[in-house]
């Protein structure tokens, strides 16, 4: 059922966020516009339990070539370089490396510690990271590679080695379920009962963890008729891939910056522009 007592052109709506580190702010930006905010955090970011190789790594600074995957590694890497006395090491070996970024969020990390990446990523994706490399001669150069979690696909670092580039790989940070199983799957069953207008992903450790749910509470089929019963918004291409490749169509997408704002916009825009018809 709707519910009339908010103001915007989201009025009514529900929108489910499986969305952990920044869940209150995108909250804010949907209830702004007369949405109603369905918390799930799915993922919480933890430390490493074993500081020590990521100490080891940043020791081994300053590479070559610097390649950043994601905002949130950056800024744990620094946080690694002050707990281990390393911070004036670490910022000197990012000012000197060439500095590559996949997409906008290692390029708004670097930012906040006054740098700026020397060469992005063609498409925000590892492919566009891999075509955009293609370009360059990479023969011989030590490359540092701040990789996320729980991702066992070892194309890019092949890619390094191929064309002839060392590579020393860092993990500075993994990943903790954050809700509890029995939300996850309260979520999945609203979402199969048509109560949900829009589930928001904004990354694909939230898409695993939706699908670790349902098997482990065996809700697969549910989970399947959940999706297709709601409209899914993505924040970025990667993550509508991921989606598209577990045979979920993602509905909703920005245009062109991959960011909570634009992400808003365009759930705003989809859901302004289709009538709901309430049962």
């Amino acid at each position: 059922m709707r519910e009339e007592n908010s103001v915007g052109p989201l009025s009514g709506r529900l929108v489910a966020l499986p969305e952990t580190r920044e869940l209150d702010r995108l909250a804010t930006l949907l209830e702004k516009q007369g949405a109603k905010a369905l918390r799930c955090p799915m993922v919480a970011i933890r430390d490493l339990p074993d500081p020590a190789p990521v100490g080891d790594w940043l020791r081994r600074f300053p590479f070559d070539d610097l390649v950043l995957f994601t905002g949130e590694g950056v800024r744990r890497l620094h946080r690694f370089a002050q707990r281990f006395d390393l911070e004036p090491a670490f910022l000197d070996g990012l000012r000197m490396a060439r500095k590559i970024t996949r997409g906008p969020k290692p390029e708004r990390a670097l930012r906040e510690l006054g740098l700026n990446s020397d060469l992005r990523a063609e498409e925000p994706t590892t492919d566009g990271l891999i075509t955009t490399l293609s370009r360059h001669t990479l023969r011989n150069r030590h490359f540092g590679v701040q990789l996320y979690p729980n991702v066992p696909d070892s194309r890019f670092t092949d890619f390094l080695h191929d064309a002839g580039a060392r590579a020393d790989t860092v993990v500075p940070y993994t990943y903790a379920s954050a809700a509890e199983d029995e939300k996850v799957a309260t979520l999945i069953d609203r979402m199969a009962g048509g109560a949900v207008d829009v589930i928001a992903f904004t990354s694909s450790a939230q898409v695993r963890r939706l699908f670790d749910v349902a098997r482990a509470t065996a809700r697969e089929t549910r989970l399947q008729a959940a999706l297709r019963a709601t409209q899914i918004a993505a924040v970025g291409p990667v993550l509508a891939e991921e989606l598209r490749r577990r045979g979920f169509e993602v509905t909703i997408t920005p245009p062109h910056s991959y960011f909570m704002k634009p992400l808003v916009s365009a759930i705003t825009a989809a859901l302004s522009s289709s009538a709901r018809v309430d049962g």
